[in-house]
């Protein structure tokens, strides 16, 4: 039995975010960005050009203030208010700011402490260092710097109020562009329910939702015709194959009734009928996959696979397996006993196939039935591809078979909500399991 430990796996659905929240945010995030590149570009040019141009002004003022005091020593005053100008000689350097003693020439912020309140004022000093002379021009920035802070927070108040717009803009934008898109959804989710679907086109205008409505209304158009098609030809099937079923069926019924026949007749007569039962469940659960419902019916899970014993066992041949039936006497399921029959009749049928010697055992559970075999076990090709449609194990070799019980069992589990693993045995061979949600 070419199994491996594999359960039939719920779908997980992954959490996706919505298109409108995508739209809005990326309208938020252009505008937070725009705003704040704006206002950073705006502090970086206020501050160059200032720094530039009060640098150049006292730069030319101090040479000027130099120039002055060289011409009239008694006569230099400073034109300029917030301006401090100092002319030290460089015999009394002693009397310079120790703040600006070392500056080099050039223009320089400093930061000045007074040393009678303790205040901290900040200076941009232009330097004049001459061999014999020493010349300072500084001036008071501190009106400058708080201008500089309330700007720098209007700019922040304003970067917050852009993405706030810009938020809004996303919102009203997001809104208009699905609202559309959310109205073919609806639409769409409401034409499902019928099997006539509504035609979404006439709805929307010739855009591109026009376009994608046109197109879903041709699918939908195809996707009838297929599933109509497809419930014709099941229905056909379905009545064409059971004439012929009940016809051997009465047949068998018949030819076992008569008190004359040998014993090799009735064994494969009673072969014919359970061959011709069999076949009926199957077209009765292919009926019920291909339009996807659950019938109602009730059986025993326990007689069922008693049944499917005694089926198999009758067809041995003389193969040195030993069938064996253990576990709960009874097990009551609300299901048709044609679609047990066929998802139990599986598993069974690939644990004798493909036990050459041995015992193939059918546990009845509290809620489950398990059919283990002492076989060959279970490679690990065959443990990929279990429930593959149209795969046959490597143990197959010349047997007969397509290769899609095991994938008829998955579906019925799907539409029964039923479980099915199968696993190695702890010695040898493997043990398959079918669960009653």
């Amino acid at each position: 039995m070419p199994t491996a430990d594999i359960a039939v796996p719920n779908r997980q659905r992954r959490g996706r975010r919505r298109l409108r929240t995508r739209i809005i945010l990326s309208f938020a995030l252009f505008g937070f960005a725009l705003s704040t590149l704006i206002a950073a570009t705006t502090v970086y040019m206020r501050n160059r050009v200032e720094s530039n141009v009060l640098g150049a002004a006292l730069e030319k003022n101090n040479n000027m203030f130099a120039e002055g005091f060289y011409r009239n020593p008694n006569a230099v005053g400073i034109p300029f208010e917030k301006i401090q100008g100092l002319q030290v000689s460089t015999r009394k350097r002693d009397k310079v700011r120790a703040e600006w003693r070392d500056l080099p020439n050039g223009v320089h912020d400093s930061v000045v402490r007074d040393p009678v309140t303790g205040e901290q004022r900040t200076y941009k000093v232009a330097v004049r260092k001459d061999p014999d002379y020493w010349f300072f021009l500084a001036y008071d920035i501190a009106e400058e710097r708080e201008s500089q802070q309330k700007l720098n927070s209007a700019l922040v108040i304003s970067v917050g109020v852009f993405t706030l717009f810009s938020l809004v803009i996303g919102w009203w934008s997001a809104a208009r562009v699905m609202s559309p898109v959310t109205d073919l959804a609806q639409r769409l989710r409401r034409s499902g329910t019928s099997s006539d679907p509504e035609a979404l086109a006439p709805h929307f205008p010739e855009d591109e939702v026009g376009e994608l409505a046109k197109a879903l209304d041709d699918y939908a158009a195809r996707l009838t015709e297929v599933v109509q098609r497809d419930r014709e030809f099941n229905a056909d099937v379905s009545h064409e194959l059971r004439t012929p079923l009940a016809v051997i069926r009465g047949a068998v019924e018949l030819l076992l009734a008569r008190p004359e026949l040998d014993e090799r007749t009735r064994t494969r007569l009673l072969r014919i009928q359970r061959a011709e039962l069999q076949c009926t469940d199957l077209i009765s659960a292919l009926l019920l996959l291909s339009r996807n419902e659950r019938a109602v019916g009730q059986c025993d899970a326990a007689r069922v696979a008693q049944q499917l014993l005694e089926s198999h066992r009758a067809q041995l041949a003389g193969k040195p397996v030993q069938l064996r039936l253990e576990g709960a006497s009874s097990l009551p399921l609300d299901v048709p006993e044609s679609v047990l029959s066929v998802a139990l009749g599986n598993l069974i049928g690939n644990a004798v196939k493909y036990t050459p010697s041995g015992e193939v055992v059918v546990r009845v559970l509290a809620h489950a039935v398990e059919v283990s075999d002492s076989g060959p076990g279970l490679s690990a090709e065959d443990a990929a591809k279990l429930f593959t449609r149209g795969y046959r194990g490597t143990h197959a070799g010349h047997s007969q078979g397509g290769g899609i019980g095991l994938s008829i069992v998955r579906r019925l589990c799907a539409l029964y909500g039923w479980d099915v693993r199968v696993r190695p045995g702890e010695e040898k061979g493997v043990v398959a399991t079918l669960a009653f949600g």
